[in-house]
């Protein structure tokens, strides 16, 4: 081992380069000073500063789900604990994060002094404890052993797909490196276990008439797309996602038809799917609302479970199997099905633009299918926790679109802040953001970030006056008696002379309205941001999905 010519901070640099960032989210903090400062004069790396690390966070993650990796910069304590729910948020949807943070200097924490930031305890591993629990791993780096951590940190944050956590002392990010031969990292699939689970599957499928596949969140995390594609076509069975995996199989496929939400969705896709003589289900999330609470019903001793690192069918665990290696070996399988793939209706149709009068005031059955009408092909489709949710993600994406949303962690106010990470990782492609006005005055300041970096998302605003999606979740109350529910009343469209910016702005009431307004948005898209406030009359005014949702949970209410 020697000491090179190569500081910390550059060496940093020089591995998230090597994944091919180019861009860094994060805020200034006084710890992380030289690390920023080093930051500024290397080259092909910028750094992209948000409003808070709340919203940095969730900008990186965003990034990340477009580009396959991100990173993010904190200062210690209060930068950090700032992030910590936009990093659990990774962690639960599986979203690869390297997060950096720049700690006080290593004498004063060797010394235990009591610097601010701190708990003034004189611990300094307290913040990177809280962390281990929602990272993939942490570490505190030093010049000693960068070229071991960091290489280690990224393996296993781009192999898991989870965030993981990286601590330097603002000192010590100038200090030359140690050399050290940076450790071979691979993984591979285990060719006994993969055949044992190819076996067992084929006996499954070669005793079977039909078949389904189901795609899941890790088909998009781990960029298995075309693996899941070759399966569908090759053994020439249907395909649907759940919500969690929207946009991981091609919507305008021949094969696709539809996300399957149990007893909330559609009712021909679930019958497809649950009348299936089997499942390929490819990174399947058994979570409450990716099953639409549960109501989605599987026989899984008929279901070929892929996972990222195993496979399960029935009550046998085959482990150590990439899911790339035992996709491409299902779809050699000497079995194709007879049946022909069930062309499917998807709920909002653009023929129902027919039906809407124009001068109707906007609501959910009408304001759905000029959004399936707008989409276009590559788009980047953003939906916030909210009704949105339901709504959006029941749209037929076009070819080559990404769909982002919090399907499983949900929370509110993160799709404005990943409208501007979306924007930032692909600034050639359009971005489309769905949010509501609860859950914009959550993180509204990104709107600055925005116009700040030029970026031209169009942005509508469902002002329904509150949390809509919460009075519809909380079946135990009156509506009228949620007042909790209820939010301060903003002018939307003037927040951008409030940011100092330029947009195209307007407010609409009804069909016509919105449909100028959209129609003025995609012939401004291309030179300014675009926002359009969406004023809803009925404040429980809901896509299908959710009302069905509510049904389920007043049932339920009821029966207890």
């Amino acid at each position: 081992m020697s000491v090179t010519n190569i500081t910390l901070g550059q060496y940093l640099l020089d591995c998230l380069k090597r994944e091919g960032l180019t861009e860094v989210f994060g805020i200034p903090g006084d710890y992380n000073f030289t690390l920023l400062d080093t930051l500024e004069e290397y080259e092909g790396i910028e750094f992209i500063t948000g409003r808070n690390e709340l919203n940095a966070g969730y900008a990186a993650d965003s990034y990340a789900r477009i580009k396959g990796l991100s990173a993010l910069i904190t200062t210690f304590g209060v930068g950090e604990m700032s992030a910590c729910n936009a990093i659990a948020g990774a962690y639960s949807e599986s979203v690869p994060i390297i997060h950096i943070v720049g700690a006080p200097k290593s004498q004063a924490q060797q010394d235990h002094q009591l610097m601010h930031h701190s708990l003034l305890d004189g611990n300094y591993d307290v913040f990177r404890q809280a962390y281990e629990p929602i990272t993939a791993y942490s570490a505190v780096v030093t010049p000693e052993n960068a070229m071991i951590e960091i290489p280690q940190a990224i393996h296993i944050a781009k192999s898991t797909k989870k965030p993981v956590y990286l601590v330097l002392a603002l000192d010590q990010v100038l200090e030359s490196i140690t050399t050290h031969i940076e450790p071979s990292l691979q993984v591979s699939t285990h060719s006994n276990s993969l055949q044992a689970a190819v076996k067992h599957a084929d006996q499954l499928i070669q005793s079977s008439n039909n078949g389904a596949l189901l795609s899941d969140n890790p088909v998009l995390r781990y960029d298995l797309q075309m693996p899941v594609q070759q399966v569908a076509e090759n053994l020439n069975i249907p395909a649907a996602s759940m919500m969690m995996g929207k946009s991981g199989f091609d919507e305008r496929h021949p094969h696709y038809i539809g996300m399957y939400g149990g007893t909330f969705g559609s009712e021909e896709v679930r019958h497809t799917v649950e009348n299936a003589d089997f499942v390929i289900a490819a990174g399947l999330i058994w979570s409450d609302l990716n099953t639409a609470n549960f109501t989605a019903e599987l026989d899984f001793q008929k279901v070929i479970n892929i996972q990222p690192d195993h496979v399960k069918i029935g009550e046998s665990v085959y482990p150590n199997i990439l899911a790339k290696d035992m996709l491409e070996a299902l779809a050699q399988l000497d079995w194709r099905s007879q049946a022909e793939i069930v062309v499917t209706e998807f709920p909002y149709d653009t023929e129902k633009l027919l039906s809407a009068e124009k001068d109707q005031p906007l609501h959910a059955g009408n304001y759905y299918p000029r959004f399936q009408q707008l989409l276009a092909a590559n788009d980047i489709v953003i939906a916030e926790t909210g009704t949105f949710t339901y709504g959006i993600s029941q749209l037929q994406l076009p070819e080559g679109a990404t769909y982002i949303g919090q399907a499983g962690w949900q929370s509110i106010g993160y799709a404005t802040p990943a409208a501007f990470g979306a924007c930032i990782a692909a600034p050639d492609r359009r971005v489309l953001l769905f949010t509501g006005d609860g859950s914009l005055q959550l993180t509204v300041q990104e709107i600055s970030s925005m116009l700040e970096q030029g970026c031209k998302p169009i942005i509508f605003v469902l002002n329904n006056k509150g949390y809509t999606i919460e009075k519809y979740l909380n079946v135990k109350v009156d509506i009228d008696k949620q007042v909790y529910n209820d939010i301060p009343r903003w002018q939307y469209t003037k927040l951008i002379e409030a940011f100092g910016g330029d947009a195209y702005t307007m407010q609409v009431h009804t069909n016509q309205e919105l449909d100028q307004a959209i129609q003025e948005a995609e012939q401004q898209q291309n030179q300014k941001l675009c926002l359009i406030e969406m004023m809803i009359d009925d404040p429980m005014d809901a896509p299908k999905y959710l009302r069905k949702t509510r049904e389920f949970l007043q049932k339920q209410e009821q029966q207890q």
